[in-house]
């Protein structure tokens, strides 16, 4: 293609391009047009909806919706003035016009937000209230099914209270007595709620229907927990025979595996453990004796799986780590020798892997200590020493960078120039960076 070719079929793709922007733009108008004039509307519907909730529920339980509405009419006032400014006599850039129906845009679909998250909240204390009457019949009849159990759990109260320790039935030895208060007090404030509902004051009568129905659930939880304790209890029991019996096997094997101290401890720990379970019809709490028997033997687990992994991956020894951390060091000095004496030429990769580097010395210096620690305390130093090294090959390259630009590889040396002279026994004999390049430093030094 010719070059008037080339030409018309650049400004025909323009022309394209322009065009799509432009039906990009329009649509973008139309949509702030149309979300303006929808997001007005739901504020005017909005409001006399609330007018009419504040009558019927009062100024505490609307003041959410209340105040979501001021804070969208603010905003949208600052939609309306947009829109203004783009129908004002003051001539508009596409980019201005684009960015305030953005903006409409935006707006009005953060109020349609906040309209729909307060509305919500505002139906159900409405339709709440609406419901008082049905919701107080129902908690009335919940309270009297459930004061039909409390016989029954006192009866399984006093017969496990001789089965197991006063520890155990601490968990439930009150719970019919409670059950009991509560179903009082939510008939007191199902009544409280119809007394105030007929005084007008509905927003008080909410609150007392909501404390009734939350009496009864809680009595209705209460009374199913002295029933689900016997049978939890019963499963705890069954849980520690078997327990005792992995736990004793695992004493067995803790016995022929190599013994560490820790070893040694949990055994102790196990057995103690199983020695001061009480014997067959004695008072007991079968949740504590599950807990402590499964406690000691996940104990002991641990420290035969801990012995294990350390017979098949010696902890190395601190000389040994030490050594990792002196090579460490030594690649950390020569990187921050090059990095420091060539600031201006290295970038970020480099110093970045010198900052990882250094920090991850630091941290391997404080886990050397401890044998837990050991093995990632080498790891680290082994890995401070790898980024050191690609830290000082990446400044290198940075530094061969800016020589072939013209910063050092030139005859500014005055010394042979280029890579002869003192330049090239730098960097054939010591390398580039810590040979031409340190010693440049030096020479530099000499004749300061």
């Amino acid at each position: 293609m010719g070059f008037w070719g080339k030409r018309l079929r650049s400004a025909i793709d323009n022309r394209g391009e322009d065009g799509q922007q432009t039906a990009e733009d329009a649509d973008l108008a139309r949509r702030a047009r149309v979300a303006l004039v929808a997001t007005d509307e739901r504020i005017r519907s909005t409001s006399d909806e609330v007018a009419f909730a504040q009558a019927e529920l009062g100024d505490e339980a609307t003041k959410g919706i209340r105040e979501g509405l001021d804070a969208v009419r603010t905003h949208m006032g600052e939609a309306f003035q947009l829109h203004q400014l783009n129908h004002d006599d003051i001539p508009d850039t596409a980019e201005e016009l684009r960015t305030r129906n953005a903006r409409i845009v935006q707006l009005c679909e953060w109020a349609e937000n906040v309209l729909d998250e307060r509305t919500e909240a505002l139906k159900e204390k409405v339709e709440k209230v609406r419901r008082a009457p049905q919701i107080i019949d129902g908690v009335r009849r919940e309270a009297e099914d459930l004061r039909a159990r409390i016989p029954q759990a006192r009866e399984v109260v006093d017969r496990l209270t001789g089965r197991y320790s006063a520890a155990a039935m601490q968990r439930v030895s009150s719970n019919p007595d409670e059950a009991e208060q509560l179903l009082d007090f939510a008939i007191r404030s199902a009544g409280v709620a119809e007394r105030r509902r007929d005084d007008g004051r509905t927003a008080d009568s909410l609150v007392a229907v909501e404390t009734a129905t939350e009496s009864v659930r809680r009595a209705k939880s209460i009374l199913d927990g002295v029933e689900d304790f016997e049978i939890e209890a019963m499963r705890a029991q069954s849980t520690i025979a078997d327990v005792v019996a992995d736990s004793r096997g695992d004493i067995v094997e803790a016995r022929r595996a190599q013994q560490t101290p820790e070893v040694t401890a949990a055994i102790a720990d196990l057995e103690r453990a199983l020695a001061e379970l009480p014997g067959a019809g004695a008072s007991t709490d079968p949740f504590d004796d599950l807990a402590r028997v499964s406690e000691a033997n996940a104990a002991l687990d641990a420290a035969i799986d801990k012995a294990r992994d350390r017979a098949a991956n010696p902890v190395p020894s601190v000389d040994h780590v030490r050594h990792e951390l002196d090579a460490a060091d030594r690649a950390i000095g020569v990187a921050r020798s090059v990095i420091g004496g060539h600031r201006g030429h290295i970038g970020a990769d480099a110093r970045t892997r010198l900052a990882e580097a250094e920090r991850l010395r630091i941290d391997a210096e404080q886990r050397i200590a401890s044998e837990d620690t050991r093995r990632e305390a080498q790891s680290m130093a082994r890995r401070a020493g790898q980024l050191a090294n690609e830290a000082l090959q990446l400044a290198q390259k940075d530094i061969d960078a800016e020589r072939r630009g013209g910063g050092w590889d030139n005859d500014d040396w005055g010394m042979g120039g280029g890579r002869g002279g003192m330049g090239g026994m730098g960097g054939g004999i010591l390398g580039p960076a810590v040979g031409g390049l340190l010693l440049g430093g030096l020479i530099g030094d000499m004749f300061d």
